[in-house]
């Protein structure tokens, strides 16, 4: 293992224990799509299956320090953004497609830019891995990115009959996923 894939491993490592520590202290809720589940599953055996067949595993890691440069940055960039979305909207926050107890509809902070910072957030950082690391690892993005986009769009359409009144405006002032773009 390369300097750079360690860098990149303890990064995701950290960041995933913190993830799931802190959904402890988020208020109760379920999740409302039934497909949810099956989705998640899906995601989990395709990637599984990707990393054991062999497409990405012993795949060589880009030679160039300024792609590297720009992977870690893009990486850094991503989970310091999910990151602040998290700890901004609190103990609201849930799992992709979740309904929370007596929610709240957030739109400041870095949902002010854009309606699902989180998945913007790793979205990026998963970029960042992808130019840092090698090509062949926007497949994971690809894969993971199709489903932030259809959770978001799942939850657009809750968030919409919950917050009848707010949402369609909050909507019409923000983006989706990309600031100033989508």
């Amino acid at each position: 293992m390369t300097a750079i894939e360690l860098v990149f491993l303890v990064g995701w490592a950290v960041f995933w224990i913190g993830w799931l520590a802190a959904a402890a202290w988020t208020k109760p809720g379920q999740l409302r799509w039934g497909g949810a589940l099956r989705v998640r599953l899906a995601i989990v055996v395709v990637m599984v299956a990707l990393v054991r067949l062999g497409p990405l595993r012993g795949h060589t890691v880009i030679n160039n320090a300024w792609l590297q440069g720009v992977g870690l940055v893009c990486f850094a960039a991503g989970l310091a953004f999910a990151v602040w979305a998290r700890v901004y909207i609190g103990r609201n926050w849930g799992t992709p497609m979740s309904q929370k107890t007596d929610p709240e509809l957030v739109t400041s902070g870095p949902y002010r830019w854009v309606r699902h910072p989180i998945y913007s957030g790793i979205i990026l950082a998963l970029v960042g891995t992808a130019v840092g690391l090698s090509p062949i690892w926007l497949v994971p993005v690809a894969i993971i990115g199709g489903y932030f986009v259809y959770s978001a769009m799942q939850e657009e359409r809750y968030l919409t009959e919950r917050f009848p009144d707010t949402y369609p405006a909050y909507q019409r002032s923000s983006k989706m996923l990309i600031p100033f773009v989508f």
